[in-house]
């Protein structure tokens, strides 16, 4: 089964747009996991405009499933880790200054470096997933440095759903049974949405989790928290035959 990891950061920009504390972060990742999320996933940033380091504390002792911590490994962050120890922690390589994930880890180029910090986040109990492109190199590299999963960046995927769905799915299939075949568990995420995920499962149904926020949280403010977390669990299961 796929699992369903919620982003909750839109809810900490929407937050900390005006200040105080509407919306809620920790009471939206409880509700998110009381209507079925197997997961909630932070992404903290050094200028915490979004979610606060004093945040990922605070739900520590809330996120009763899959906790998830993604970050560019800073000393900063890695101390946040051995803090927190949470259930999977996300190397994502994003500058100080990133909008959003724009692209994967060069684990070759950083190979050393990843080694390191995998190897400590392991130490402590954490799994570790490296953030990376579909491309066949960097995925063998990933294996190398000794990382439990990848995250495959799904933002060329979206894109390029739109357009032409299977070639857009080719790349990623491909980069999918490397992974599997060198034993890398798979997670995604970036731009997935009720329009493309259930393609993406269809096709890379040993997909251990996926990650989603900003689609997600986007459709909510429609169809509420509920319905959407519902509505985007249904996308990972297959179809049902017709009578």
């Amino acid at each position: 089964m796929t699992k369903l990891s919620v982003n909750i950061n839109k809810i900490a920009t929407l937050r900390n747009a005006r200040g105080g504390n509407i919306p809620d972060v920790i009471k939206v990742a409880i509700d998110c996991q009381a209507f079925g999320a197997e997961g909630i996933t932070v992404h903290p940033r050094p200028d915490q405009r979004h979610i606060r380091y004093s945040d990922v504390f605070d739900l520590q002792s809330k996120v009763k499933t899959e906790f998830n911590i993604e970050g560019n490994p800073t000393p900063e962050f890695i101390s946040l880790i051995e803090k927190i120890r949470p259930s999977q922690v996300t190397l994502v390589p994003d500058s100080h200054d990133a909008i959003t994930s724009s692209s994967g880890w060069d684990t070759i180029t950083h190979k050393e470096f990843l080694s390191e910090v995998v190897s400590k986040f392991q130490s402590m109990g954490v799994r570790t997933s490296i953030f990376v492109d579909p491309n066949p190199d960097i995925i063998r590299a990933a294996s190398q440095i000794g990382t439990d999963r990848i995250e495959l960046y799904t933002g060329p995927y979206a894109e390029e759903f739109i357009k032409n769905k299977e070639k857009a799915i080719s790349p990623y299939i491909e980069a999918a049974k490397l992974a599997k075949n060198l034993g890398l568990g798979v997670n995604a995420g970036h731009d997935l949405n009720l329009d493309n995920l259930n393609y993406l499962y269809i096709n890379i149904p040993w997909i251990k989790e996926v990650s989603i926020g900003h689609s997600l949280i986007s459709d909510a403010l429609y169809m509420g928290l509920e319905k959407t977390i519902k509505a985007y669990k249904d996308c990972l299961k297959a179809p049902q035959p017709e009578d």
